[in-house]
């Protein structure tokens, strides 16, 4: 780089800027470096269409593994980690069809994030509206087994004029049966500059086609200062309690009983996630300080209380616990993604290739597929190997870059239930597209 000049790689040669000179030059770096991300990003989407069937790996294809399989050369568990690779690296987009009971509704809003539930029958969505806030969604994923993909989508009139920062799908025991789960989900709002923010607890039957009189109401909603995430736990030790990580401090609140606790922290906390075979909360903070509270514990003097203290060199944007809670995935702003070892409180892989400057960008963690999948800022979606950390596919998103029009994805191996499809739903702009691996 030149002051003062740019490099056109198609001439290959250096050509002036003069800021103020010509007062409609088109020619900044900012301009410049658009177009040659426009350009790739066409490329890709192009190859991608001509080629039906890559691999990440030489060699690698569903008769040479069938093959080892057969010789006694791969394990169960290797051979279907390689298989799902194989078919990640096989997907091809379809455009999905949403229809919903209100017309005027569909496909006029921007989607903004999409989260799955447990079962991954169902995503909640949340759409930037066009005269500012939010309005939220559930879509229902049963028609994505159809030739014809169709979902299901319904609106309720709840919207906000706040910014959603964070939402996670929560769950309540039915007070007649210990067995019957009711699912809610937890949204974490933020407030327009210094305004306060909110956090809500909304049911899920709001979104349905049933007489609106039968609908119940908001279950909980109360302010807080500026909120950036949120969790649900789910250890019986800390039953019906959701956190919320709040600017320089972490709120723990019982939505059955009321009871609130209340941690200080030093930093903003970005990124939340509960254990589940205990009542740990673990924590990500903008200043790069990841660290663990046990929300039994009554005393919080000092900084004693934080049992696991690991430390980035970024804002931390994500945590992901791995299903053996000895492993935690965190990603932070500097685009990096680490495996940490909670035992030892040392970095055992990195993940190359994510692309974060400033965003809150989510990690999506497949363990029994052996996938990782994260979107950067730069709107391409990438998979890579859990077990080797190997960069499997960068996936192009189908609108050009943009810092409104970063995909929200959901990968899963039973999308629409347990006799669900495999692949991966993309959410970019007003459009949802399935990447099958059937």
């Amino acid at each position: 780089e030149l002051p003062g000049f740019y490099y056109d790689s198609e001439k290959n040669r250096y050509f002036r800027l003069l800021p103020g000179h010509n007062n409609c030059n088109p020619l900044t770096k900012e301009s410049i470096q658009y177009k040659a991300m426009e350009c790739k990003r066409l490329r890709l989407l192009e190859e991608e269409e001509k080629q039906k069937k890559k691999t990440a790996r030489p060699g690698l294809n569903s008769s040479m593994l069938l093959h080892k399989r057969q010789l006694g050369l791969l394990s169960s568990t290797s051979y279907c980690r390689l298989v799902h690779e194989l078919k990640v690296n096989c997907m091809q987009r379809r455009k999905i069809e949403i229809h919903s009971p209100d017309s005027s509704v569909t496909g006029t809003n921007n989607f903004k994030i999409i989260v799955a539930d447990a079962a991954c029958e169902r995503i909640f969505t949340v759409n930037d509206v066009e005269h500012g806030g939010c309005k939220y969604g559930i879509i229902s994923l049963s028609g994505l087994g159809q030739e014809l993909l169709t979902v299901e989508m319904y609106d309720n009139l709840y919207f906000t004029n706040r910014k959603v920062n964070s939402v996670c799908w929560a769950s309540l025991t039915h007070p007649d049966s210990h067995f019957s789960l009711t699912h809610w989900s937890t949204l974490c709002l933020m407030g327009i500059a210094e305004t306060p923010g909110c956090a809500s607890l909304l049911p899920a039957s709001l979104f349905s086609n049933s007489n609106p009189g039968d609908r119940p109401g908001m279950l909980c909603s109360f302010k807080i200062s500026t909120a950036w995430s949120c969790a649900w736990c789910l250890n019986p030790q800390a039953e019906n309690c959701f956190s919320t990580g709040l600017t320089r401090r972490v709120l723990v609140t019982n939505v059955v009983t009321g009871h609130r606790q209340t941690f200080g922290t030093n930093s903003d906390v970005l990124a939340q996630q509960f254990a589940t075979q205990s009542p740990v909360l673990y924590n990500g903070c903008r200043s790069g300080e990841i660290f663990s509270i046990d929300v039994r514990q009554r005393s919080r003097k000092g900084q004693g209380w934080k049992a696991v203290r690991l430390f980035h060199d970024s804002a931390v944007t994500s945590l992901r616990l791995l299903q053996a809670e000895h492993y935690l995935m965190a990603a932070d702003m500097a685009g990096e993604i680490k495996l940490w070892d909670l035992r030892t409180t040392r970095c055992v892989k990195q993940y190359k290739g994510h692309h974060n400057e400033y965003a809150v960008l989510p990690l999506h963690v497949n363990e029994e597929e052996g996938l990782l999948t994260a979107v950067g800022q730069d709107c391409y979606t990438r998979i890579w190997s859990l077990q080797d950390t190997h960069l499997l596919r960068t996936i192009p998103s189908p609108h050009p870059a943009a810092k409104d029009a970063i995909p929200s994805v959901v990968l899963s191996s039973r999308l629409g239930g347990s006799r669900g499809v495999p692949g991966l739903l993309m959410a970019v702009k007003q459009d949802l597209y399935h990447f099958s691996y059937n």
